[in-house]
């Protein structure tokens, strides 16, 4: 290895550049870190399930409130918790998969507080279902649910934002929207779709000052099982979706995935990916997405078959295989996350 005129071998100089732009960013994070004291955090899907959780630790934060949601009791019950505290809250019923509703749930939120500093796109929806059963319509409905949702906010938000002077966007994805999973179709489509949106959206969005997380959650216990939508055979399905939610192996402890992702968004990364299974499959998928596609044919094996094309919820679903032990993770944590 050579030297250069001031006697430094070139590793040398290489590994002092790296160290000092380290510092230099961590230094840069710390400046620009956000603190939520006071700022107008929006979170769509809020009333329940992680979103609920996001809303508790903003709300500890001094933050200011607004979360929406289609179904006014969970709103409710959502506002009691979260106003008992002494959260400033503000609640909107509405679905966001109508592009009409978002540009009027930002304004009643302009209205109240008169700003937004950071929308969370989290609403969305689940359907799991062997592909035989699915019809384009459930695409449609699901796309429109987990991914154009988060665009018409985006879009009816970045104005405002704009305006402001900058602003942080957060979408919650999910290791479906890096991998195709089997039996989960429309979701891996619509994330897929999310995916590529945010990523995008972060790229292009940087020089006005609004900052763009992606979030990739894996399989978390939030309670949310019970809420989703089945096609096939039912408590079949339901059973092996509940059981792997259930599993502290394959699902993550909704609280400490909701303070990754504050985390994550205070510190303006631009991705946060939650578990080592989720890093693990990212990465596998990167170098090796034949292989993983092999996996994922294996793994489709063993799910259940069926031709049944009626659609059920999971808690029409439960059976002997869902209600032990096991799924009693799951079941707790819906009894703690307004899933009921």
């Amino acid at each position: 290895m050579g030297k250069l005129n001031n006697g430094w071998p070139a590793w040398g100089i290489a590994l002092a550049g790296l160290g000092a732009l380290a510092v230099a960013r961590a230094a840069y994070k710390r400046i620009t870190r956000l603190d939520f004291k006071g700022k107008v955090v929006v979170i769509t899907g809020g009333s329940r399930g992680l979103g609920l959780e996001m809303a508790r630790i903003v709300a500890a934060k001094g933050a200011k409130l607004a979360i929406c949601a289609r179904s006014e009791e969970h709103l409710a019950r959502a506002v009691d918790e979260l106003t008992s505290g002494g959260a400033e809250v503000q609640a909107i019923s509405a679905d966001l998969s109508d592009p009409a509703e978002a540009p009027r749930v930002v304004h009643e939120i302009i209205e109240r507080f008169g700003r937004i500093d950071v929308l969370i796109n989290n609403a969305g929806m689940m359907l799991v279902a062997p592909e035989n059963v699915l019809a384009t319509e459930d695409y449609h409905r699901v796309m429109d649910a987990n991914c154009w949702s988060a665009l018409y906010m985006a879009q009816a938000a970045l104005p405002y934002f704009r305006r402001q002077g900058g602003g942080h966007i957060a979408n919650i994805s999910s290791i479906g929207g890096k991998i195709a999973v089997p039996h989960m179709l429309p979701y891996s489509v619509s994330k897929f779709a999310l995916t590529a949106l945010s990523e995008g959206l972060a790229a292009e969005l940087k020089k006005d000052n609004i900052h763009v997380t992606t979030v990739i959650p894996n399989l978390m216990r939030t309670g949310s099982p019970r809420n989703i939508s089945l096609k096939g055979a039912h408590e079949d399905e339901y059973a092996w979706f509940k059981i792997a939610d259930s599993l502290p192996v394959l699902s993550q402890d909704a609280q400490k995935a909701a303070a990754a992702i504050i985390e994550g968004i205070a510190a303006h990364e631009n991705e946060v990916i939650l578990t080592p299974i989720a890093y693990a499959a990212s990465a596998l998928n990167g170098v090796a997405p034949g292989l993983l596609t092999t996996l994922m044919q294996w793994t489709n094996r063993w799910l259940p078959e069926s031709d049944n094309a009626e659609e059920r919820k999971g808690f029409e679903s439960e059976s002997e295989a869902t209600s032990g032990a096991i799924g009693a993770r799951t079941n707790a944590a819906a009894a703690r996350n307004n899933e009921l």
